[in-house]
Order: structure tokens, then C-alpha cells, then sequence
């Protein structure tokens, strides 16, 4: 059974109606990856927004520069928050990036379903109860949440980036929530 054909529940300006800028983005996603994701299809709502959403996310998920966290670790935080959320669009998404940065398929869905059954390193299992807590408990983090994250090897500008990258999916997974947004069809079959 195939998902909702939607992508999300509000109008979205039609292609002749987007600005240049956000146009010649789009193309280069669909050039780079063979498909408009469809949370970037969503933001042309509000081209301000969207300009803000792709380079905040770009920053934070893409840039080797920006952070000690390799792209896998951040995408593994962004399946665990989701998946304490139920976000079914980034839970598809990104579990998918899982699947596709690991090479291991089950990762992709041990994290999706309960990242606690993965047979994770000392490292990674505090990062990704930390970013658990940090969704289903926020007010719980304590100093004792961050020494966990320390002893494990974290330095203060990696707990700044799990805490940021945490935070972000929470908001999306609330934009994805809100609006309905429905994850690209193509995302189910990959790195399988």
C-alpha cells in the first residue's frame, strides 16, 4: 500500500512562481541526488524560510568543517530524536542516510524502531540517549547528562553540536508533524 500522494497539507507556490535563487537550488538537489527532497518542496512555502532551513541544514548536517561529529553520527541522532517524535518523514529520510552513510541496512531500521536493540558503541549509545532524553525529557538534561557525554569522549563543542543537531529535528519533526509532510517515495527502496 503505498503512502498518501501528498507532500504536504497547505498550497505551495506552482514552479513558474518561485524565485531564481530557490529554482536553481532545487535543481541541484534533483541534479545531486535525483529527487527534490520533499521538506525543500514544503519550504518554497516561504522562500525567506527556505533560504534560512537549506543553509541551517547544510551547516549542520554537510559540513565536515562545522563540527567533530561525522555525517553518520549526525544522522543517527536525527533517526533517534525522530523516532522518539514518531516522525514518519524523517524517519524515512534519514533513516534512509543511515542505511546509505553505515552500509548496514539493519542500523538504518534498529534505529527507526528502537535504536537501543543496536549493538552501538560506549560512544554512541550515550550520544543517542542523550539526544533521547534531551527530546522526550528536556528539562531532565543535567549536568550529569553532559558528564556522561564527556567521559564517553565528547569535548564541549561536540555536546554543543549533538545538542544543536537534537534540537534541530525536534523542530522539524514538528514542521513535518504540523504540516503533514509525507517523505519522498524513492527514499523506501534505497540502500536496501
Amino acid at each position: 500500500m503505498p503512502q498518501p500522494n501528498h507532500i504536504v497539507k497547505i498550497d505551495l507556490p506552482d514552479d513558474e512562481n518561485l524565485t531564481d535563487d530557490v529554482r536553481a537550488y532545487l535543481d541541484i538537489c534533483a541534479e545531486k541526488l535525483g529527487l527534490v527532497p520533499n521538506v525543500l518542496a514544503a519550504y518554497t512555502a516561504k522562500p525567506e524560510k527556505f533560504e534560512t532551513f537549506s543553509r541551517f541544514y547544510n551547516q549542520l548536517m554537510l559540513d565536515e568543517d562545522a563540527t567533530n561529529l561525522s555525517k553518520l553520527e549526525r544522522e543517527m541522532i536525527a533517526v533517534v530524536v525522530s523516532a522518539a517524535n514518531r516522525c514518519y518523514y524523517c524517519l524515512v529520510a534519514h533513516g534512509q542516510a543511515v542505511r546509505a552513510l553505515s552500509g548496514d541496512p539493519q542500523l538504518g531500521e534498529m534505529l527507526v524502531m528502537n535504536y537501543r536493540v543496536a549493538e552501538l558503541t560506549g560512544r554512541h549509545r550515550v550520544m543517542l540517549d542523550y539526544a533521547w532524553k534531551l527530546t522526550a525529557d528536556p528539562h531532565g538534561i543535567g549536568d550529569g547528562d553532559r558528564a556522561a557525554l564527556r567521559q564517553a569522549g565528547f569535548d564541549d563543542g561536540d555536546i554543543f553540536d549533538i545538542t544543536d543537531t537534537a534540537a534541530f529535528f525536534n523542530y522539524t519533526n514538528r514542521m513535518a508533524h504540523g504540516l503533514d509532510m509525507m517523505p519522498n517515495p524513492e527514499y523506501h527502496a534505497m540502500d536496501r
